[in-house]
């Protein structure tokens, strides 16, 4: 979504709603729709139903913030400020499924202990941080103050 400011385009960070399916009443159980049930028992009677399972992915491509090899290993460090939705931190534990062994994926958060996106508070009234989400993920992280000796450049 976007709009014009005096000649500019502002961009605004808000998606829309997906549209939920609306449920038909008296759907028999294990189908989609009526119209799929109905075909199931007329002319498709000797059709499998909902059998067989195709995995698919959708290919996107992803351009890491920096990389440096150390100690044999590609080092792909994302600084990143926050995340601004799910579908942005989600995408990262895509990536690394893709990554070879010899590869690691390491956030460099300017505030690691800022809410994440959506984040619901808990009881304490406190919300998940983007290091709680890298260190439930099994990402490693830093902050600027404890990125390790040997990465920096001083």
């Amino acid at each position: 979504m976007s709009r014009v400011v005096l000649g500019e385009v502002e961009q605004i960070n808000m998606r829309k709603p997906r549209v939920k399916r609306p449920k038909e009443k008296d759907l028999p159980k294990g189908y989609d729709s009526k119209w799929e049930y109905n075909l199931h028992k007329s002319v498709l009677k000797t059709w499998e139903h909902h059998r067989g399972l195709i995995k698919y992915s959708v290919p996107h491509k992803y351009h890491p913030d920096f990389l440096k090899i150390i100690d044999d290993k590609i080092i792909y460090l994302e600084a990143k400020g926050r995340f601004w939705d799910y579908a942005e931190y989600s995408k990262y534990k895509w990536v690394r499924e893709y990554l070879p062994e010899d590869c690691e994926l390491v956030f460099l958060f300017s505030d690691p202990y800022a809410p994440m996106p959506q984040a619901k508070k808990r009881k304490d009234g406190t919300k998940r941080s983007h290091a709680e989400w890298a260190e439930k993920n099994k990402f490693r992280w830093f902050d600027k103050d404890n990125i390790p000796k040997h990465w920096r450049e001083e």
